[in-house]
């Protein structure tokens, strides 16, 4: 699928229409005489690319918010908004092909009914759960039993014009995403059988961390020590008790304290135990909120007040701008979070069966004080008191921990059931093929471009908390030189298209880069000839003093852009 037209358009006009073709189509900076003044950024190069990506299912604030300062550039959106500024983006299967397949998507920047979010036609704005990007996956990738790995991570690699993606070959994703996550992704991209199971994952090490938290000052081996020493004492205690002269009465209500201390000791363990997994739930959300979650809130309330008193009719309330970052959260936290409200009631359940339990010792002890054998027996009821509760709290704890295990087991059991045989030797022997077949084009585009071998491997590598194995992925140089790392991720992206087409695995035929001013202008040359030849499509920003002359024309540069005619032409609305 190929870039054939970008057009951003107002509601009374056409503001920018860029037109692609095959092979390199250059974003140029015409910036002259750079001074104090005129800097050379922010006229819109890198937001082309950044438009592109928001039709592919991108958030909005990366077209008007600074990278650096991660601060909204509010004359930008309230542009944006003002004047509904709408983006058209046109794919096409075989930009040869007039009457090739085409996906037409549409999307602008205001809310609720007023918002479009369309692909041929169809707004999905309305649809529950992920219905654009659900669309969008069926277009490009085709339908899919799993929908992991998510079609923003599929084509993460094709567009790389932020930081992390342009200085890393494979860990194209968030800071946040998982070594398993890497892995479905790549397993995918190099055409083997993948299963989800990130979700699993979550789960099991929430598991190990309640038993961390059990066995934290004892283990299950010392607890169950203990418990035998305990029941020797217990069984000792009632041999001399039993040797006392005292009546039957007597002797059921003892063992009715008893009975009462043992069950006041279960209660407060369990209540412990439920009160543990509760604080853990909440913990675990709150650490989900930490992890997702960097909006600086007071800054949305600063420019929000700002905002409010230059603009009446602003149409995002500050209580509005808070309530859409909570729901990013909220779907990831409801499975963690669903368990609270049965948590709480059995918690609430077993508390007032201690305050029962506690009454009716309070009148046994009353009952027992006034006999005339008491004092006869008051070491060793309380002796046996003493190791009745310390049986219960071990016997509780030991279960917890056994409770837990299996728990932890029957996790691990799914997680093998959902891997199959994806350790296995011949899993890893056709991994192993695949990526042979990978590092043949990744070789020769390499060689041919930078006059390096680059190439894949991978190591079966175990998590440090949840002790799963999974595949880590990684780049090599076969030569001694140390290469460019530019290069080689220029090289991967161009060599995944070329595989991706011989194995027809689904994948865009574009590549998105900018800072391209830091490819020498030989490289240059080279990559422009190869893409044409092989029908790949690149679209690259770059500074105009960096253009070789051969590429210096409107056969290769699709848009010119400078101090005086920056993108969206914001400073033409402002003069009037």
């Amino acid at each position: 699928m190929y870039l054939h037209e970008l057009r951003i358009q107002s509601k009374t006009k056409v503001i920018r229409e860029i037109h692609f073709h095959s092979g390199t189509n250059l974003i140029v900076d015409e910036t002259q005489n750079i001074n104090d003044i005129e800097t050379g950024n922010n006229i819109g190069k890198t937001t082309v690319l950044a438009l592109i990506d928001y039709c592919l299912g991108g958030d909005s604030e990366q077209i008007y918010r600074d990278p650096e300062s991660k601060k909204n550039i509010d004359f930008v959106k309230d542009y944006l908004v003002k004047n509904e500024i709408l983006i058209i983006l046109k794919l096409k299967k075989d930009l040869f092909d007039e009457k090739s397949e085409e996906v037409i998507i549409e999307r602008n920047f205001l809310q609720r009914n007023k918002k479009i979010m369309a692909i041929n036609g169809e707004n999905l704005t309305k649809i529950k759960g992920k219905g654009f990007e659900e669309k969008l996956s069926s277009l490009i990738i085709g339908e899919r039993e799993n929908d992991k790995p998510g079609i923003r991570q599929v084509i993460a690699h094709n567009i790389r014009y932020k930081d992390e993606r342009i200085n890393n070959t494979l860990k194209v994703l968030n800071n946040f995403t998982t070594n398993v996550e890497y892995e479905t992704l790549y397993l995918f991209m190099f055409g083997l059988p993948v299963s989800d199971r990130t979700f699993l994952m979550k789960k099991l090490k929430i598991e190990q961390n309640f038993m961390e938290r059990l066995e934290k000052k004892q283990t299950k081996t010392e607890l169950e020590l203990q418990l035998d020493i305990v029941k020797d004492n217990i069984r000792k205690l009632e041999k001399q008790k039993h040797s006392l002269n005292i009546n039957e009465k007597y002797e059921e209500d003892l063992q009715e304290l008893n009975d009462t201390k043992y069950k006041i000791s279960k209660l407060s363990s369990k209540i412990s135990e439920l009160s543990l997994r509760k604080d853990l739930l909440k913990e675990t959300e709150d650490e989900l909120k930490q992890d997702i979650s960097n909006v600086d809130l007071d800054a949305l309330r600063e420019i929000y007040s700002v905002a409010k008193k230059s603009v009446k009719d602003i149409q995002v309330t500050y209580e509005q701008m808070v309530k859409y970052h909570n729901n990013m959260i909220l779907e990831k936290i409801r499975y963690i979070t669903q368990d609270l409200p049965s948590l709480e009631s059995k918690i609430e359940g077993y508390k007032q069966g201690l305050e029962k339990e506690l009454s009716n010792e309070k009148g046994l002890i009353n009952k027992l004080s006034i006999s005339d054998t008491f004092s006869d027996l008051e070491n060793i009821i309380s002796e046996l008191t003493n190791n009745h509760r310390r049986l219960g709290e071990l016997e509780n704890s030991i279960s917890q921990i056994e409770t837990s295990e299996i728990n932890i087991k029957e996790i691990n059991e799914e997680i093998e059931l959902l891997e199959g045989n994806r350790f296995s030797s011949e899993f890893q022997d056709l991994l192993m093929k695949q990526l042979m077949k990978f590092n043949r084009y990744f070789t020769e585009v390499s060689k041919e471009l930078y006059g390096e071998e680059y190439g894949i491997s991978f190591k079966v590598k175990e998590d440090r908390k949840t002790k799963q194995q999974y595949y880590a992925f990684e780049s090599f140089n076969l030569n001694t030189s140390s290469g460019k790392k530019q290069g080689e991720i220029l090289c991967f992206d161009i060599a995944y298209i070329l595989f991706a087409r011989s194995e027809k695995i689904p994948t865009l035929d574009f590549i998105l880069n900018d800072k391209k001013e830091l490819m020498h202008g030989n490289q240059l040359l080279k990559v422009n000839e190869f893409a044409w030849e092989n029908n790949i499509q690149l679209v690259f920003s770059i500074l105009k003093d960096k253009i070789p002359e051969q590429l210096n024309n409107n056969k290769h540069i699709v848009l010119r852009l400078s101090e005086q005619d920056k993108l969206f032409k914001i400073e033409d609305e402002l003069d009037l």
